[in-house]
């Protein structure tokens, strides 16, 4: 992991340096709703610009299959973008090749900034086409990929074109390999995964792969149904993926053969239905009724993850533990969430959370600033967890 460059080992002064970044981010009526993502990519393009580079950057946006759509322009990024620099001004290229991109460049005075159409009006962008990764290239004299929410995709702006130019990792980047080596791959011990949402079908090499590497794997959501389920608790009416209970079984015994204990609850909260003002009650996993469903971690399996918790190095966190989106199902998650916040605020624990419902949840919980690291790269970040290499790091490395 640390074997790629970062911007302390390229000398950038007067150079033409191409940015891959992420600027994916929600639009609504031309406004950019969420700047997260722009804030996390400012500090790489104003530390290039500072160094005396002209900064170019380059994004996919939305999905428009290969053709230019109007729909799918990154013009309407440009004045977000501007705010998360300082109000730096960015200058705008209506193509991010050929001689409109080529004039754009040329007329960038050294320490500005220029933004690139959507690389994604290029068919051949998501087909990592060697041809198009040249004319991305001829563009500039050094590239620098700071998009790892992008980097699980082999695509002509992420794997391609690093092996045609200098290439670096920006600060984004550099500091989500950091996290995610410390977290996982030179961790300090004993290791927590805790890992909710609704299925295991979607996490099924995602759990293979941290049985083992962690120490103990913590079990949430509607995950954790079927893995009651697999082991003969009935449910009730409960979230449950009954065809998957073979897959869990397997699961505990590659976890049992590396000695990771997998870690589920002891009780929980049920309701008729998940919806508000629902009677609930706390109930034995074991005692569940019928007639009602399992939407949170009870009090119990509360107190006992938060003391788990206490004995832990490292903790990775994906996917809630309960239905959180809906009061009062959002309790447990909260409470464990705030509790790791709490610890790693102490200096007792490195604390590393990614994935789209993660962030949510951690938000939700008022503790999103309080982890180590929480990455916002959904299908990367994933990848990474399922211990797969990510053809964006592996092209920097080279």
């Amino acid at each position: 992991m640390t074997s790629f460059k970062t911007l302390d080992d390229i000398d950038v002064a007067g150079k033409t340096v191409l940015v891959r970044g992420d600027l994916n981010v929600p639009v609504k009526n031309g406004t950019v709703t969420d700047s997260t993502r722009l804030n996390r990519l400012a500090p790489t393009l104003i530390e290039l610009a500072d160094k005396g580079a002209k900064v170019v950057v380059m994004s996919h946006f939305g999905r428009p299959k290969g053709k230019k759509n109007p729909e799918h322009s990154l013009k309407p990024v440009v004045p977000a973008l501007e705010k998360a620099l300082g109000g730096r001004t960015v200058a705008f290229a209506e193509d991010c090749v050929g001689p409109t991109a080529e004039q754009a460049i040329k007329a960038l005075q050294p320490g500005n900034f220029l933004l690139l159409e959507n690389l994604r009006f290029y068919a051949e962008e998501e087909k990592n086409d060697e041809g198009f990764a040249k004319q991305l290239a001829a563009l500039g004299d050094i590239y620098v990929n700071d998009a790892f929410a992008s980097a699980h995709r082999a695509h002509a702006s992420t794997e391609a074109i690093a092996r045609l130019l200098p290439n670096a990792a920006g600060r984004l980047m550099e500091a989500e390999l950091v996290a995610l080596t410390k977290a996982l791959e030179q961790p300090q011990r004993p290791v927590a995964a805790v890992v909710g949402g609704a299925k295991i079908s979607t996490k099924l090499d995602l759990l293979g792969n941290l049985v083992q590497k962690v120490d103990k794997l913590v079990l949430g959501g509607g995950m954790a149904n079927t893995f009651l389920y697999a082991q003969g608790t009935e449910i009730g009416s409960s979230l449950c993926e009954k065809d998957m209970a073979e897959a869990a079984q397997e699961i505990m015994k590659k976890a049992k053969a590396a000695g990771c204990e997998i870690v589920l609850p002891t009780d929980a909260v049920v309701a008729p239905a998940f919806k508000e003002d629902q009677p609930t009650q706390v109930v034995p996993v074991t005692s569940v009724p019928g007639d009602q469903m399992i939407l949170d971690i009870g009090p119990e399996s509360m107190r006992a993850l938060d003391e788990l918790l206490d004995t832990c190095k490292t903790v990775v966190w994906n996917g809630p533990l309960g239905a959180f989106e809906v009061r009062p199902f959002d309790t447990g998650t909260t409470d464990v969430a705030r509790h790791a916040a709490k610890l790693t605020q102490a200096g007792k624990v490195l604390s590393v959370a990614g994935g789209g419902d993660t962030v949510a949840a951690l938000e939700h919980a008022g503790v999103l600033g309080q982890f180590s690291y929480v990455s916002t790269a959904g299908g990367a970040f994933l990848e990474w967890m399922e211990g797969k290499d990510l053809p964006g790091v592996a092209a920097l490395k080279q």
